[in-house]
């Protein structure tokens, strides 16, 4: 972590000969949910596919990475770089061979969609285009869902078409082998192909001139989105992203049959080895991606779960690494794109609750959970690809009697969704309701500010009402769920001409609005005023002091805890202004400009992607969306008041007993 020094307070307090040092106000910058936390180094965004090369290089594909070409290289556990624009691959394919790669290129307007581009692994550039698919419209979903070589021939699978289309690795087509829904390719030894069938649970062997051999049919529930030929076993290896969540083997060197599994039958849904939705080795979500080096070891590309329309966000990129024993080597993690990271009150900030997602610790940090069940919840919100938003990754959290409730949002959002927890569900969140939504009677969009506040009750600005509504939570029901109260409202003052945001602090009965400027119709900006109302709940509801006037550009997210306001900023720079409540002044900047420090991006691009708490020791750990870097920022600050009181107690309160 980067340490930096924004002030002294001195203080000299003298208890018998007792000294107490100089303290100093500072905050350090430190990161989560990436395995690495500089530009260079950091592990890239949403990898959707993955190829192995026999040396162990390892090559992924993701349709959208802010800093880095969308194929990103690794071996041994760091990465190598990445090839071509950040917006080139659609994601859901990759193979390769000696000399090249074959990657699904994502929707370009000049040539469409349902195309494969060949690289030169040498030297990056693009050295070819491949026509596969007859559906060059598609934008939000894989045209092309598989590919694979062997030899000089490359095989793609064109999932509109229904078909698996063969070419020379020099783009010339040479035929078609009809196959209802295509997925995942392989070749074993022997040129046979193999074909997933996702959505039917099976697996198809065809020869090599196109006749079907045997089909494996795995259980109806399976959903098999990966394959690999294990040329030093002759097995096939088929990820599953159905229930079991884990890998099936099969000997394939004449009729195939089973021959057992690797990873926790369950995968991070299993109870028998963690808590229902813990991450952990062997622990699998949806295997993506299998490949095998020349060495013997294994890799597995595991993605949490989480869905968006536009598929360049999900839960994130998780590679894992495993010897020919079965042993853990290493891992590289990157679960979180466009999203933030809420401290878990219950657990003092130790934790952190993404809308997806559970971390914990500093420098990269150690992913906890994914806290999505896909099996149980299948119309969770957070996975129905549907959905207008682009990824509900953004949380807001409450702990109130020992019962968590996370309502998680996009990017820019006016609706938000409910979760609670239990023991059974263990890190589950499970789907509650949903704001506007018949719960709370009202059909009216979220415009003008939402707040879940430490004590469970909401504080939302319907879209056109002209008042705060207040929703107080009235408890619990016996699995955790929670409850809320009828709206009790109260108009938005007058000096506010557009509410944009809404905070409230319980602890101190205040509130805080935020408003744009007379005329401006941006919903999704905080606006330039903010008021600040002691004693909102106590009946003052027209007296702001201090008004805060933000003078810095583009203010996008505000967050609040003890007595500070968090502003971030867009399309600016990346600080975070620390502003006092009682003054209103700026007592400090988070800002790390260091080359060797952690890389914080470039702005926040999101209405909630500012996070705070106050923990018991008095520091303040603030978090924000670092979208560029694919982690999350996490600065930990303890003021110099703050600072001072812990002195004085240290001065005043003496550890030694007089004789």
């Amino acid at each position: 972590m980067v340490l930096h020094r924004i002030g002294a307070a001195l203080l000299a307090a003298a208890l018998s000969a007792t000294v107490v040092p100089v303290c100093e106000a500072q905050y350090a910058t430190d990161w989560i949910a990436n395995t690495y936390g500089t530009n260079a180094t950091r592990v890239g965004n949403v990898a959707r596919s993955m190829w192995v090369a026999p040396e162990g290089v390892i090559y992924t594909s993701s349709m959208w990475d802010e800093n880095e070409g969308g194929v990103a290289i690794y071996q041994n556990g760091q990465s190598l770089g990445s090839i071509g624009g950040h917006g080139d691959f659609q994601g859901g394919a990759i193979t390769g061979n000696a000399t090249s790669l074959f990657v699904a290129m994502q929707y370009n307007a000049s040539y469409g969609s349902g195309t494969v581009g060949r690289y030169s692994r040498g030297s990056g550039t693009r050295e070819l285009l491949i026509n596969v698919s007859a559906d060059t419209t598609g934008k939000l979903a894989d045209v092309v869902t598989g590919l694979a070589t062997s030899g000089s021939l490359l095989y793609a699978s064109d999932f509109p078409g229904n078909r698996v289309r063969v070419f020379t690795t020099e783009g010339v087509w040479q035929r078609d082998i009809g196959v209802s829904a295509p997925g995942a390719l392989a070749v074993d030894a022997a040129g046979n192909l193999w074909v997933a069938q996702k959505s039917a649970g099976a697996v198809l062997e065809f020869s090599p001139g196109g006749q079907l051999l045997n089909t494996v049919q795995l259980a109806a529930s399976a959903r098999p989105s990966s394959l690999d030929f294990d040329s030093q076993t002759s097995q096939l290896m088929i990820g599953d992203s159905g229930p079991d969540m884990n890998i099936k083997l099969y000997n394939v060197a004449g009729a195939p049959y089973a021959t057992g599994t690797f990873g926790v039958r369950g995968g991070y849904l299993d109870t028998t080895t963690g808590a229902k939705g813990q991450a952990g080795d062997k622990r699998f979500m949806r295997v993506a991606g299998i490949g095998k080096d020349s060495a013997g070891n294994l890799y597995v590309l595991n993605n949490p779960w989480g869905g968006s329309w536009d598929l360049g966000r999900n839960g994130g990129t998780d590679i894992q690494a495993y010897d020919g024993t079965g042993t853990l080597r290493w891992k590289l993690q990157s679960v979180n794109f466009e999203g933030n990271a809420a401290p878990d009150p219950a657990t003092d900030g130790a934790l952190f609750y993404g809308g997806m997602n559970v971390y914990s610790g500093t420098a990269g940090g150690t992913f906890v959970a994914n806290t999505i069940d896909p099996v149980t919840y299948p119309s969770d919100p957070r996975i129905n690809l549907n959905d207008s938003q682009r990824g509900e990754h953004f949380a807001q959290l409450a702990s109130v009697g020992g019962q968590r409730i996370l309502v998680a949002a996009g990017q820019n959002p006016d609706t938000f969704y409910f979760f609670h927890f239990n023991a059974s569900s263990g890190y589950i969140a499970i789907p509650d309701y949903a704001l506007p939504g018949s719960a709370f009677g009202t059909t009216a969009p979220v415009r003008n500010g939402f707040c879940l506040d430490g004590r469970g009750d909401l504080w939302v600005g319907l879209d056109k009402s002209n008042v705060i509504s207040h929703y107080p939570l009235t408890g619990f029901d016996a699995s955790g769920k929670p409850h809320w109260g009828a709206a009790i409202t109260a108009p938005i003052p007058g000096t506010i001409a557009r509410l944009t945001r809404i905070l409230y602090l319980p602890e101190s009965d205040t509130m805080i609005l935020a408003g744009e400027d007379a005329g401006v119709t941006d919903w999704t900006a905080v606006g330039t005023r903010v008021e600040v109302y002691h004693g909102w709940l106590a009946g003052n509801r027209s007296t702001p002091n201090p008004v805060i006037n933000l003078t810095s550009a583009n203010p996008k997210s505000i967050a609040a805890a003890g007595n500070y306001l968090f502003v971030g900023y867009v399309h600016t720079v990346p600080n975070i202004d620390a502003f006092n409540l009682t003054t209103g002044a700026i007592d400090t900047t988070f800002v790390d400009s260091s080359p060797s420090a952690v890389y914080v991006g470039n702005d926040v691009d999101s209405m909630y992607g500012v996070r705070a708490y106050r923990r018991s020791t008095g520091e303040f750990v603030v978090t924000r969306d670092n979208y560029n870097g694919a982690s999350v920022v996490v600065y930990r600050w303890t003021p110099a008041a703050a600072s001072m009181s812990a002195a004085t107690a240290a001065a005043t309160v003496s550890p030694f007993t007089a004789k």
